[in-house]
């Protein structure tokens, strides 16, 4: 019962800091496509509607954790929460679906050129709003790693993105204002290029925990606890897989061949019980005993 309530706790902080992003990412949208479309500036308005997949991504998360949240249950013995993960890619699908839109409207530039107007309040919407997104992006990663969300690190990705095409608009409202309008649609490809890159990451990450890629636990710390196990004569075969913050291992130990069944079998408890003790974030252990080889 005490770890579905903190498990409960976990997801309550993600949804938390998920529908406060929400909003926040909404009000920068909003901002960046209403002057974009009044200026005609389709790098602006291209970036408003990044920002609005920032939104869309943080309701995809929303719905994630509404999936991963769930205990255990007869037809998940291992949990829900690699939705998690796979709902971390579907925030990817939607900036995959973004850049091709993008890239769509920026080619359409080139054949169909606009002069787009800027003034001194296209400045001000683009630095308001990469400041607010500079501040979503360090809270929701930093809260990431330390709850260890796929969500939020996909989605802080996601937000790190928006800020680098802001910074790009900034320089394409320069040089339109200079008289250089071909930098528009130059500056929109970019940013779909940009944003199809962060997907990649995105797809990367989440792929090698759905495909149980191994877990970067550091084999030599395990091999360490293992041997100092009282009975334990050698440790190999060291597995691992999952999420960062729900590992599974699975392990080969060596023992004397007159040893008792009852023996070996408290051994292998012994050896749960110390990493979980060491390593907290490897959740399930299955323990291999053999009878050492002369």
């Amino acid at each position: 019962m005490a770890m579905v309530e903190e498990m409960k706790r976990h997801y309550a902080q993600i949804r938390k800091i998920l529908i406060w992003i929400l909003i926040l990412n909404w009000a920068v949208a909003l901002a960046k496509i209403i002057y974009g479309l009044i200026s005609r500036c389709s790098s602006m308005t291209a970036d408003g509607f990044h920002s609005l997949s920032d939104g869309a991504s943080n309701i995809l998360g929303l719905i994630g954790i509404g999936f991963a949240s769930q205990p255990k249950d007869q037809d998940h013995p291992y949990g829900h929460r690699k939705y998690e993960t796979l709902f971390a890619m579907g925030i990817g699908v939607i900036m995959i679906l973004l850049s091709f839109n993008l890239i769509k409207e920026g080619l359409g530039r080139f054949v169909k050129p606009i002069t787009p107007s800027v003034d001194l309040i296209s400045f001000v919407v683009m630095v308001v709003t990469i400041f607010i997104n500079i501040w979503v992006m360090v809270y929701e990663s930093r809260m990431g790693k330390r709850l260890q969300s796929d969500i939020l690190v996909s989605d802080a990705m996601h937000t790190r993105a928006d800020i680098l095409t802001s910074l790009s608009v900034i320089f394409a409202l320069l040089a339109i204002r200079f008289g250089i309008i071909i930098f528009d649609p130059i500056i929109t490809l970019a940013i779909a290029l940009f944003i199809g890159y962060s997907a990649w990451e995105i797809f990367r990450d989440s792929s090698r925990v759905l495909c149980d890629y191994a877990a970067f636990i550091d084999e030599k710390r395990i091999s360490d606890i293992v041997l100092g196990i009282k009975g334990v004569k050698t440790c190999h075969k060291i597995r691992t897989r999952g999420r960062l913050d729900e590992v599974y291992l699975d392990l080969h130990v060596q023992v004397d061949p007159k040893m008792a069944i009852a023996d070996a079998h408290k051994i292998s408890y012994a050896i749960e019980d110390a990493i979980k003790k060491k390593i907290p974030n490897i959740t399930d252990i299955v323990v291999h005993i053999e009878p050492q080889e002369k």
